[in-house]
């Protein structure tokens, strides 16, 4: 599932910067309550690898590291925060989404975790 935030014009994994001291089973869980106002089963938080690219919308030097989990969830999926829509994606919609997350969907890709 991909987000997209109010005023972007590509699609993101959900998630969002570490604060200081924060494990990334905390960012993860802190950051998909604020988004997605649903609660991630920290238990089920299994890594998946980390994908880094040029960061949408910066200078080509600036560089983006996502650290992707994989997790269950409670609760009913709903936009906030900053976020304006979300949406379930294939394959197929890889190109509407952010240089990393393209990265993302080709690692699931390769990997028969997406459908086309």
């Amino acid at each position: 599932m991909s987000t997209r935030s109010r005023g972007k014009s590509v699609y993101y994994f959900p998630g969002g910067k570490r604060e200081a001291g924060e494990t990334d089973v905390e960012v993860l869980c802190r950051e998909i309550k604020e988004e997605l106002d649903v609660e991630i089963d920290r238990d089920s938080a299994i890594y998946i690898g980390t994908f880094e690219a040029h960061a949408h919308g910066h200078d080509a030097e600036v560089l983006l590291q996502m650290r992707c989990y994989e997790a269950n969830f409670s609760g009913t999926l709903t936009a906030s925060s900053e976020i304006d829509c979300f949406e379930w994606m294939r394959y197929r919609d890889r190109e509407r989404t952010s240089e990393v997350d393209q990265k993302i969907f080709d690692f699931l890709w390769e990997r028969a975790l997406i459908d086309m």
